[in-house]
């Protein structure tokens, strides 16, 4: 199965509230990063155990330790949870600025350094939410 079939069985397996989040917040975030690579980690590590929800990526960034070590990633994430729905806005280096920026302003969600967690698309404001993402991926692309 290929990437995007994963993605849309993925989506397709949510409860309908969240299905119909997940698919709006899929085509926002390909408008924003159209030719940006696709990526779904099931949430499995290497004994098939579950260790995460599983997370829809999109775009790509170089993620380097502190080893000097580097590793692809992808740049904007979203994940359905139990509570609700996860965006993930990586390679934004000031961990203060999506919560100053964009937190008081996105309604009802939990604004971190690098994620946004709200429950359900209608607490928020969408427009809020892709200014956020495109800022993540424009920081992204100039780092």
């Amino acid at each position: 199965m290929n990437v995007q079939e994963q993605i849309k069985k993925h989506i397709a397996n949510q409860p309908e509230q969240k299905r119909g989040d997940m698919q709006e917040l899929h085509r926002l975030i390909l408008q924003v990063l159209p030719k940006g690579k696709l990526w779904f980690d099931d949430g499995k590590n290497s004994e098939n155990k579950t260790v995460s929800n599983p997370t829809i990526g999109y775009g790509s960034h170089t993620i380097k330790y502190a080893d000097g070590k580097t590793r692809d990633f992808f740049q904007i994430g979203i994940s359905a949870n139990k509570t609700g729905i996860s965006v993930y806005i990586l390679g934004v280096k000031d961990k203060t600025y999506l919560a100053q920026t964009y937190g008081k302003k996105m309604g009802k969600a939990k604004v971190t350094g690098y994620c946004i967690r709200f429950k359900t698309l209608k607490d928020i404001n969408i427009d809020i939410l892709a200014a956020a993402i495109r800022y993540g991926v424009e920081t992204s692309l100039r780092e």
